[in-house]
């Protein structure tokens, strides 16, 4: 980081007070102080950056000087803020579960006590992030157990905390609705499943956008595939009948199928 030299010279014996007021004119003179900010900026600048590096090669083939090449970070700089490539790792999916866990925390905080809306909200958010950082994603499905059994239970503790959210809601839909027969259990990790896989076929070309695409899927897991959706009946969606949209779809399927 570029520093920023002043003429400003304290003697050994300069009281506190006085060190104070030199420091406060600085300041006041637009001499930028180091920001406590950019630390954790560059990490996670670090942490996305390696996270395309182990998408694309893996983690286990990658190595910490390719990250190193990734991200324009020393090697030596690199093990200073992270002590191995495991603890890199680590710290991508930990990073990911609880940005995932707070964003839904302080959605959730303002929304209404409707439980559908609130699974709204939830799935919203989730997509989202999912379509924001593709690589972390593939990275938390494929490389789960790449660490060490306290790490792993170290982020299974924020995983969990993740899911309960969740599980809290279909619960709550569940009351409401009065549906005795359903198992929470298997509905909340249904939706996971639907939610979680995005990153193997989502392609922005073809497919809906964050909020379109939380809207289908939200009305897949609430309502299932119902004549609404023949009528083009589900609230606030927008029904894509192009007949250049309907081929890219077709050719797409028949790609990913073959």
């Amino acid at each position: 980081m570029m520093g920023f030299r002043t003429n400003v010279r304290l003697s050994s014996g300069l009281k506190a007070s006085t060190a104070h007021r030199v420091s406060v004119a600085i300041v006041a003179r637009g001499v930028a102080l180091p920001k406590r900010h950019s630390t954790h900026a560059k990490i996670e600048g670090i942490l996305q950056q390696a996270a395309a590096v182990f998408c694309q090669r893996g983690y286990h083939q990658a190595s910490m000087r390719d990250i190193a090449r990734a991200t324009g970070v020393s090697l030596a700089g690199l093990y200073y803020y992270f002590s191995s490539k495991e603890h890199l790792l680590y710290r991508i999916q930990r990073h990911a579960f609880e940005t995932l866990l707070s964003q839904a925390r302080v959605g959730l905080a303002s929304a209404p006590s409707d439980p559908e809306e609130r699974l709204r909200i939830f799935i919203r958010l989730h997509v989202k992030y999912f379509l924001d950082h593709p690589n972390e994603m593939k990275v938390l499905t494929h490389e789960e157990r790449s660490i060490e059994d306290k790490l792993w239970r170290e982020v299974g503790d924020v995983k969990k905390a993740y899911y309960q959210l969740c599980f809290d809601e279909v619960e709550a839909l569940k009351r409401v609705r009065g549906l005795p027969g359903l198992d929470t259990r298997v509905a909340a990790l249904s939706l996971f499943g639907m939610m979680n896989w995005i990153y193997t076929w989502y392609n922005p070309r073809i497919d809906p956008g964050a909020q379109e695409l939380a809207h289908q899927m939200t009305e897949i897991f609430l309502h299932g595939v119902s004549p609404t959706w023949a009528r083009g009946e589900t609230k606030g969606a927008t029904v894509h009948t192009s007949g250049h949209r309907s081929s890219a779809r077709h050719e797409e399927l028949t790609s990913v199928t073959e």
